[in-house]
């Protein structure tokens, strides 16, 4: 197997004590925990792939290294996330579990920069609140937020704007949406070779690597080296 590129610095803190009980090469894991969130491939195309390379690993195996992994590297690269503008574009997307829908609330800014997302299980008045609370603490208030026709996505607006001194301006314009819409089908593309969900918890973190992983792709992460990073070699980086 072809050596990939691997952190150089030494490991986080929470990375070097999940990696102590997983006991593989860390360059094997981030590779397949890359590759899964980035490539439409299942857990056993990933375990395939890696006995042509002569790497016994079990498919449930490349499911755990995900499943402990991505919490990690989701909370590094919020540390080192781009700033975001001011005008919104927000919608939800259904995401199939243990055979029902459930809800990916996610929002864009003009130029087509994820700002938030949230995985929720209900589509309501309180899930959106929560998701638009969310994205304000985490990236900073908006001038503007562009949302469908959706009632519970209007009230949700109307209820954070009833806590602020300055409200949000608050546009319901189909068309400002299509940003947002197109954004959708990157996540949706990825999660079609799943078909469908087993665990609910277990959507919730494989749906936050793979919007990390888009995000990277986006160039959303600020890198502190100098020469240009790979969206591969940021991805790795998460794990310094």
């Amino acid at each position: 197997m072809k050596k990939t590129a691997t952190p150089r610095k030494p490991l986080g803190t929470g990375i070097a004590k999940v990696l102590k009980r997983l006991h593989y090469p860390l360059d094997v894991m981030l590779l397949c925990v890359r590759w899964y969130v980035a490539y439409s491939l299942s857990l056993r195309d990933l375990e395939e792939m890696m006995a042509e390379r002569a790497i016994g690993v079990d498919h449930s195996t490349v499911h755990r290294w995900v499943i402990k992994l991505v919490p990690l590297f989701e909370k590094t690269f919020r540390k080192h996330k781009r700033p975001v503008g001011k005008s919104w574009r927000m919608d939800e997307t259904y995401i199939k579990v243990k055979g029902s829908w459930k809800y990916l609330y996610r929002a864009v800014d003009k130029a087509g920069n994820t700002i938030d997302f949230l995985f929720r299980a209900k589509r309501d008045k309180v899930a959106a609140r929560r998701f638009f609370e969310k994205a304000i603490t985490q990236n900073g208030s908006p001038e503007t937020v562009s949302i469908d026709k959706s009632g519970s996505n209007l009230a949700a607006l109307h209820a954070v704007n009833a806590q602020r001194e300055t409200p949000i301006k608050i546009r319901q314009i189909k068309y400002l949406n299509n940003v947002v819409e197109q954004d959708h089908r990157a996540i949706k593309r990825r999660t079609r070779p799943m078909l469908g969900f087993k665990d609910f918890n277990c959507a919730h973190v494989i749906l936050s690597g793979i919007e990390v992983m888009h995000m990277i792709k986006k160039g959303q992460m600020k890198c502190t080296d100098k020469t240009l990073l790979s969206a591969a070699n940021q991805f790795y980086s998460l794990a310094s």
